[in-house]
């Protein structure tokens, strides 16, 4: 890993995007945890996610329906006012410029057909390949790496960069991070994965431990995760999370559900070079 993170003191082009989705991040633990590298990507926002589950949200955003702040009349910030990544046929044009405008089946495959590179790490099984419903995720990416439980952002970043540092051509890296997913637990925390303090209808369940755990995996993933910040300095980054989690607000707990907490997620964003044929 140290080698590699020495060959991305070369930077990435400026047309290229960093995409990344914290898996099921809660807003309110971005907004008070100390992640200096993650916050560095641009201002924070309080968006609403286009879906309450990871599939759903992806699938989304993959068209091009970002999480946004539906009161704003911006760019970008409110995806319906006008998207960061458009789809030709995928919905009405925006009161603004788009960023880019793409031609495929979703924004991965638009890039590909602009000649970027495209690569994708993800953690949370609904992008596991070797099923039906993954595949859909994942099957337009030239190279894909599907990690799984348990979550392992170190390993993640390390197929990541290997894919990237010798890439002649612009590049568009998603990365989906699992440590924020339940059950909370990274590499090397002091707590083990077989615990679950967020679980559907238990009588189980612990908020505090859930606020407590989440923040630090956040923490953890952003010490982890600077180099590949850094690599695309002069590029496109977006940041958010696909969707939070019920902590007993209303009595209910997890995703997957109708409910503010679920909805209410982090978006950062900085813009590089338009796209554009590579």
């Amino acid at each position: 890993m140290t080698k590699l993170k020495n060959r991305l003191l070369d930077k990435q082009s400026p047309r290229s995007i960093l995409f990344i989705t914290l898996d099921s991040c809660r807003y309110d633990t971005f907004e008070q945890a100390d992640i200096p590298h993650l916050k560095s990507v641009g201002p924070l926002y309080r968006a609403m996610a286009p879906g309450n589950f990871t599939y759903a949200s992806h699938a989304a955003m993959f068209l091009g329906f970002t999480p946004g702040v539906p009161g704003r009349l911006e760019a970008y910030i409110n995806p319906k006012f006008a998207k960061i990544f458009r789809m030709v046929t995928g919905g009405i044009k925006g009161k603004a410029k788009e960023f880019a405008v793409l031609d495929g089946r979703n924004i991965v495959d638009g890039f590909r057909r602009m000649g970027y590179l495209t690569v994708g790490s993800a953690a949370v099984g609904w992008f596991d390949p070797s099923t039906e419903t993954g595949a859909e995720l994942s099957r337009e990416f030239e190279r894909f790496h599907y990690r799984g439980m348990p979550f392992s952002i170190k390993e993640q970043l390390s197929w990541l960069i290997g894919q990237i540092v010798s890439a002649e051509q612009p590049v568009f890296a998603f990365l989906n991070i699992g440590e924020t997913h339940v059950p909370y637990c990274h590499e090397g925390a002091g707590w083990g994965w077989e615990y679950n303090p967020c679980v559907p209808f238990s009588k189980h369940n612990d908020a505090a431990m859930c606020r407590q755990r989440q923040a630090a995996c956040l923490e953890f993933v952003d010490r982890q995760i600077e180099p590949l910040l850094r690599t695309f300095s002069d590029s496109t980054i977006m940041v958010c999370a696909d969707h939070g989690d019920c902590w007993g607000e209303d009595g209910l707990w997890e995703h997957g559900i109708h409910h503010t907490k679920v909805f209410e997620v982090p978006f950062l964003y900085r813009l590089g070079e338009p796209p554009s044929g590579a």
